[in-house]
């Protein structure tokens, strides 16, 4: 009984981990600026990686490799969002503008005028 309720826990830390990666890796390719997507590289990777190396912790047990897990769990949990904070100052330092809603607009009107009416609206 012991072990269902295991791999219950271990299968829903898994499935949670690879959604929050997953939404993660979409959030880098769909949101419009750097720091949107580094806002959902740091947020959801790092959750998404430690749920998922907790699953396997709790998968393998107490032994060495569970403690050298844990390491990297509390490794990426603060060296991630450090590095995250880091990529946005350079980005800041570098000049790099924030998506606005004169941006959305402009890309708008350039999307149409490109497409002369061949594709409809992107915004629906």
């Amino acid at each position: 009984m012991i072990e269902i309720a295991k791999m219950v826990v271990v299968t829903i830390l898994l499935s949670l981990g690879s959604f929050f990666l997953i939404t993660g890796a979409l959030g880098i390719v769909r949101f419009p600026d750097t720091y949107s997507r580094m806002h959902a590289a740091g947020k959801c990777d790092t959750l998404g990686l430690s749920l998922m190396l907790i699953g396997f912790i709790i998968y393998q047990g107490a032994d060495l490799i569970s403690v050298k897990l844990l390491m990297i769990v509390l490794f990426v949990f603060f060296t991630g969002p450090v590095a995250v904070n880091a990529i946005i100052r350079a980005a800041l330092t570098t000049g790099h503008k924030m998506w606005t809603v004169e941006g959305w607009r402009e890309w708008k009107k350039e999307w149409k005028e490109g497409n002369k009416g061949e594709i409809s609206d992107p915004s629906g």
